[in-house]
């Protein structure tokens, strides 16, 4: 019944509650909904057919609320574990490759996880959000590990403008990652999370952002509504030929490869420059930390693979 309530609520367009009133819906929304240990020391909340924690919940409720969207934005969707921060790289790097040099360029002084904003941990006043139009010209680069159902009905829309990227990976690959980053998350106070309570978790869906299938089905099937604004990869395709879908990332984007940038090699030194064995070894995913909006703090070699 609260749920169905809250519902209403997001879904009056004339009325947005204040994000005041929100973190009060969120405060008791903590308090109703379902919930279960999320094998990193956070609670996990099963939200309209989702587990999330409590500060993505938030984010969420806020971001129905009051995100506002531009027809030019760019959104990179996926589950965790998939392949994202290779994607960030190449999209940001892509995108820009004519405001940046390669021999100077940002991911040379910040991880992947600083060249665009996390929608995930939405806040109505972040510096990153609000103000993207001055840090660089449209179109502006997001990232998301949000269900599609979900988003926002105003940037999912076709009608909006919005694109997607979404990739998805083998689960297989997708469950052994997995256990990695929460094993490197746990508390050292907990007892060694072991790989059977992570597979089990992973077969039930109840991890963060919910089922994996889920999720690669929300999307895969909002494809073929708006087959123009979702460009859906896979991992492993990517892997045998990356070259091939940068040229379609860039088409996507609305910045095509020129032929003269072909001929020059630009393709593949993108492709070598954001490829995960030199994204790596720079000195900044090394030692540097990732600070997310809710002041939680990652290493950036966290989110590179182990091997």
């Amino acid at each position: 019944m609260k749920q169905q309530t809250h519902s209403k609520i997001r879904n009056k367009k004339s009325c947005q509650p204040k994000e005041e009133e929100i973190s009060q819906q969120h405060a008791q929304l903590l308090n109703e909904l379902p919930r279960s240990d999320s094998l990193f020391g956070e609670c996990l909340y099963l939200y309209q057919g989702f587990w999330l924690c409590s500060d993505p919940l938030l984010g969420t409720m806020l971001m129905q609320n009051h995100f506002k969207h531009r027809s030019t934005d760019i959104f990179l969707a996926s589950s965790m574990k998939t392949g994202t921060t290779w994607l960030r790289s190449l999209m940001f790097t892509t995108l820009n490759r004519s405001c940046f040099d390669l021999s100077d360029h940002p991911l040379l002084r910040m991880g992947p996880h600083e060249c665009f904003p996390v929608l995930d941990l939405y806040k109505p006043e972040d510096y990153a959000i609000t103000n993207m139009e001055a840090l660089l010209p449209s179109p502006r680069l997001f990232a998301t590990h949000f269900p599609h159902k979900l988003l926002p009905s105003s940037i999912t829309d076709p009608s909006s403008g919005c694109k997607f990227v979404y990739v998805c990976r083998d689960p297989k690959d997708v469950l052994v990652s997995m256990w990695h980053f929460l094993h490197n998350l746990r508390p050292k106070e907990l007892p060694p999370l072991s790989f059977d309570q992570v597979f089990e978790r992973f077969c039930e869906g109840v991890t963060v952002y919910g089922s994996y299938w889920d999720h690669v089905l929300g999307f895969w099937e909002a494809t073929f509504e708006s087959p123009d604004k979702i460009l859906f990869f896979k991992y492993e395709e990517i892997k045998r030929d990356p070259e091939a879908h940068v040229k379609k990332l860039a088409e996507f984007m609305g910045v095509p490869i020129s032929v003269q940038e072909e001929e020059d090699g630009m393709v593949k030194k993108i492709v070598e420059f954001c490829s995960l064995e030199h994204l790596k070894g720079l000195e900044i995913n090394k030692t540097g930390t990732y600070r997310a909006n809710n002041g939680y703090e990652l290493p950036n070699q966290s989110f590179f693979p182990v091997r």
